[in-house]
């Protein structure tokens, strides 16, 4: 049977009112600082778990169009990470265990790390270099210390937020915005336009 459900639109004005209220929330020493880091970034590593795996991988398809060397953690193509190398990682919680490793291990390494966060006291941003704070409008991740296995596994990524969106998905929505806008500044500061970009594309589909 097919419902009607008129509040769609509803949902999404609100959604964008949770965005502008962040956006206007964000420091503007971090996101600099996180834009000049990759500008000068000559190889560039990136990863999140679940949704935000995903914002990562379509910030690294981004970079690659600007020309920017840049890789998918846990990829077979993957190189080793050097000295030096920059380490870019989406999570809302910060607590993310398999992310979290990998923080360690960038460290280790001499790599620098850079974490796009809603929880600026998490395990993850006392292990980063550099954070980027997107806020937690919600109170979705207030207080909870859960990793996203946690979370996945007891089903707490379901129903609607205050925000008029399902748990999470605020904190991912302001992750693709952000780092897309990341790249209209790159692409300012690089002085590339679409015909720069239509060249890298790739072209065996």
């Amino acid at each position: 049977m097919t419902e009607e459900f008129s509040d769609i639109p509803l949902f999404m004005e609100e959604m964008a009112e949770s965005i502008r209220k962040s956006t206007a929330g964000l420091d503007n020493a971090q996101t600099s600082a996180f834009f000049q880091r990759i500008l000068s970034a000559e190889r560039v590593y990136v990863a999140g778990a679940g949704r935000s795996g995903l914002i990562a991988r379509a910030f690294a398809m981004r970079l690659l169009h600007l020309g920017f060397d840049v890789y998918v953690v846990g990829e077979t193509v993957t190189p080793a990470m050097q000295p030096g190398d920059t380490f870019v990682v989406f999570s809302g919680s910060g607590e993310t265990h398999s992310m979290a490793t990998f923080s360690k291990t960038v460290k280790n390494l001499g790599g620098f790390v850079c974490l796009i966060t809603a929880s600026p006291d998490s395990t993850m941003s006392r292990i980063a270099d550099c954070i980027v704070n997107l806020g937690d409008l919600t109170g979705y991740y207030r207080g909870d210390m859960s990793s996203f296995e946690v979370r996945q596994m007891t089903g707490q990524y379901r129903s609607v937020a205050s925000a008029f969106a399902p748990l999470g998905t605020m904190f991912e929505t302001l992750a693709l915005i952000f780092s897309d806008a990341v790249i209209s500044a790159l692409m300012e500061a690089k002085k590339e336009g679409a015909p720069e970009l239509k060249g890298r594309l790739t072209n065996m589909e």
